[in-house]
């Protein structure tokens, strides 16, 4: 009984990982798609802001379905830990690049965005039917 609730904990440690891996390739491409538009198009640079948040907050609805769907239970806490740190993993990485390790009100708002995604993506992937 220890050992299977052992290999269960380490299995969804397995899968929150390989999604937040996967959140992050997500974001990538979509930042390279973003900014190949930016620079062919005469789109403003006005929407990059919203257009970051958006991205972020669409990655994290993915992974923490796809997380909460596998492993099937707790969606709302699998989501808020996949939103929660996938938003620790990027500010960390942003304030170490730009030196700058400000949490202003724009930052706030972009974790709580993050945040409700991340819950709405694990009530999703668990609730939805395979």
């Amino acid at each position: 009984m220890e050992e299977t609730v052992k290999n269960l904990k380490t299995s969804s440690i397995k899968i929150f990982i390989k999604n937040l891996v996967i959140e992050f390739l997500l974001t990538l491409i979509l930042l390279m798609i973003l900014s190949i538009l930016l620079s062919s198009t005469n789109l403003s640079e006005n929407i990059i802001n919203p257009s970051i948040v958006f991205i972020s907050a669409f990655s994290i609805l993915i992974g923490a379905f796809f997380s909460s769907r596998k492993i099937g239970k707790k969606g709302i806490l699998v989501g808020l830990l996949q939103g929660l740190i996938y938003m620790i993993i990027l500010y960390l990485f942003s304030s170490i690049s730009n030196g700058n390790f400000k949490l202003g009100i724009s930052s706030l708002v972009m974790i709580l965005i993050s945040l409700i995604c991340g819950i709405i993506g694990g009530i999703l992937g668990v609730n939805i039917l395979k």
